[in-house]
Parts: C-alpha cells; structure tokens; sequence
C-alpha cells in the first residue's frame, strides 16, 4: 500500500480498497452534501480528498528552496485589503490572489449578527477557542500525530497562539472586511496546512504510527472546525446561555466563511446547526481518543501557565477545566490528575457563574462555593488567552512550514 499515494489511488479508483482498510478506524463517512452551504455535491468520502489548489503550489515553494523568503514575504501581508508583497513566486501569488476572494454566499447581515453575538459572549470564546479546543486537539488521534510530529510540536505556545489568533480574527467587528485581518489568517494557515501535507509523509516518526498517508484530509479539516464554533455552540447551550436566534446564525455563518476561506469544500460545510451536530456526532464524537502523542501534548498545554506559578495553581485549574468541558473519560485517558476542590468547583459551580455573567441569578444567591471561586472563574475568562500568549513572538506570524519536528 505504500507504493502509492491516497491521492494516487482517489484518482485511480482505488480509494475503496483504501476505505476498506480503514474501516475499523474511522467511521464511515454517509452526511450528504444536501446538508450542506452548496446544497450538493459529488459526496466523496472526505477523507480522501484534500486541497487540490493549494498543495501543488506550496509543494513546489518548498521543493525550490523558496520557503524562506516567501515566509518573510508574507509576515508584511496583515490586512485583508491588502496588496500581496511584490517578489512572490508567480504561482503563489496567482493561487493567493483567489484564495483571498470570498464566496458569492458571503451574507453581510449575518456577519453584523455574528459581531453582535461574539461582543456579548467574547470571554467565553476567549477561553473556548484558546485553551478547551486546543485540548480538544490532543484527542483527535489525526491531529495529536500531526501536530507532535510536524514543526508545530516542537513549540506548543506557538501552536496554540496560532489557533487562539484565528479564533480572535474572526470574532472582531471588521473580520472579512479590508480593514480586518481573518482572511490573511486563512489564506496563510490554509498555506501551512499544504507544507504540513507534503513535508508530514517524509517523516519516519510520522508515518510508522500514522493510519493515513496524507495528513490534514477534509475531513480532518471539518473534525478540528467542529472541535471549534460546534463545540462552542453546544457548551453555552448546555450553560442555558440565552442566545438570539439571529446572531447564532450570523455566528454560524462567520464560520461558514472560515471553513471555506480554509480550503474546505463548500460540500461539506454544514448549512444550518442541526446539520453541523449530525455532522460532528459522526465526524468527531466516535474518533476522540488519547494516543501517546496525545497524551504528551496535553500536559505540555496543562502546563503553559507554569512560568507563572510554577503550575502550583494554574495545572490544577486547567485540568478541572479541561474535566469540565470535555469529561472523566477523556481526562482519565490524559492521564490529568484529579483536584477534589478545583474538579467540585466546575461541576457544582460553572453554570451558576455563567447565569451570574449573563444577568439570570445574583451573586447573592448563587452556591456558596460560587462566591469562593467567582474570582478564579472570572480570572480564567480574563486572563486564560493572556496566559496562553505570553512568551509568543509578537505580531504572531502563521508560517509555511521547512521541516518537521526536529526532535523527531
């Protein structure tokens, strides 16, 4: 099998022998593409289909020895209006030059709806996106591997800086407007995505505990996207967060748009919130498990926050957090460590928080083991991207990758 690519055999017709071999493990891929932003589409497994406008030109940026200067090219290019900095390779600059443009779909009321959404629920996505997805990531058996053995493992705070900027890109009043940054955000991540794709399969760490021969499919894509705005959703409702029916719709569109501006196919963005849970009940929820690379990542991210207070407090919060949001099972397979005052806290305390913050219940009357931790809480919601960022480089620049994890 490993005389031939994935890619070589989609196009061959042979994926179905593929898909036979991973059968056991990954769920069979059956969400039709009626469900979808596009209303159609061909409904191949997404698994083997990955960026097809991307990958041969980032390849050949890399194979030419130009990842350097077109890296140092790019961290001029900021905003969204922008022109692209004169000198880059002619193909980039053609491939960048579509990759900018939004889709016809683009709905401007529904964006204003999202910044109305995203400024009244900011400190939640702050601490959603920057710290429980990246856990999050650490279960996702293709991309713990991904992340461990491609250039990003070697510098967690980097990673998660990254993920925490898109995060924030797109939840800022101007996103997709010239002014604004998330398109440049996209384009360069969706940039380093395809220098992940042709440098990951080079590595023998990679590719001897790895069950694909192409990291980061479309669906790969589309599990991390719903380890993002899914999640989110399904967490504020589960907290009883009154949301209005409008700028949940505006929040979905937002990132309706960063999915595609990421590269993925319109066939597989889901077109309402009914369809992204059915999409992630069999994407995501059956995939989530600790792998040894996994395992090693969270602690790292557990421990961001130690040069604070050399993780006397901050481990133990972050790991109660990381129990609350994404459960026993999952922690216990991290292998975080139990706090019985901090795991209370969460269970008996975080929704009461949230009804505080949102107006439904007074301070006064809420659990007494609320009025204890209601400043931890609310440090965590202020200050947990704070932690996450210190020590990164400023202004964060999302890079093509030139090698893969040099410890491995």
């Amino acid at each position: 099998m490993a005389e031939r690519s994935r890619r070589q055999l989609l196009i061959t017709g042979g994926a179905l022998g593929m898909a036979g071999a991973l059968a056991a493990a990954t769920p069979a891929w059956s969400w039709s593409p009626a469900g979808s932003v596009a209303g159609t589409g061909a409904g191949l497994d997404p698994k083997y289909v990955w960026d097809a406008e991307a990958d041969p030109v980032v390849a050949g940026v890399i194979d030419r020895g130009e990842t350097t200067a077109v890296n140092k090219l790019l961290k001029t290019w900021k905003k969204n209006g922008q022109a692209l900095p004169a000198g880059l390779p002619t193909d980039l600059r053609d491939f960048m030059e579509h990759a900018r443009q939004l889709p016809t779909w683009t709905d401007k009321a529904k964006l204003t709806a999202a910044t109305n959404f995203n400024q009244k629920r900011g400190l939640y996505l702050g601490v959603t996106y920057g710290f429980v997805s990246g856990m999050m990531s650490t279960i996702i058996p293709r991309e713990a591997l991904a992340v461990y053995y491609s250039k990003g493992g070697a510098d967690m705070r980097d990673r998660i800086t990254k993920t925490a900027k898109l995060g924030y890109d797109v939840g800022t009043a101007n996103a997709f407007e010239p002014d604004g940054e998330m398109i440049v955000t996209c384009v360069k991540t969706r940039l380093a995505h395809a220098g992940v794709r042709h440098l990951l399969p080079k590595s023998p760490y990679w590719t001897k505990v790895a069950d694909e021969e192409i990291p980061i499919s479309q669906a790969d894509m589309m599990v991390t996207w719903h380890s993002l705005p899914t999640t989110v959703m399904q967490n504020l409702q589960q907290w009883k967060v009154p949301i209005d029916a409008t700028e949940s719709a505006g929040f979905l569109h937002s990132w309706q748009l960063t999915a595609h501006m990421l590269g993925i196919l319109d066939e597989y963005i889901p077109a309402s919130w009914d369809e992204a849970n059915s999409q992630a009940a069999q994407v995501l929820t059956p995939i989530l498990a600790a792998t040894p690379e996994g395992i090693k990542l969270a602690d790292v991210l557990v421990n961001l926050a130690s040069f604070i207070d050399g993780s006397l407090l901050s481990k133990p919060i972050l790991c109660a957090l990381t129990r609350y949001f994404l459960g026993d099972h999952i922690a216990d397979s991290l292998k975080l460590p139990r706090n019985l005052f901090w795991d209370t806290a969460f269970e008996v305390a975080w929704e009461p928080f949230v009804a505080v913050r949102e107006g439904l219940l007074s301070l006064e009357k809420a659990p007494g083991i609320l009025q204890q931790v209601y400043w931890a809480f609310d440090e965590i919601l202020r200050l947990g991207i704070l932690v996450v960022l210190s020590g990164a480089d400023f202004p964060i620049s999302i890079q093509i990758p030139d090698t893969n994890n040099p410890n491995y």
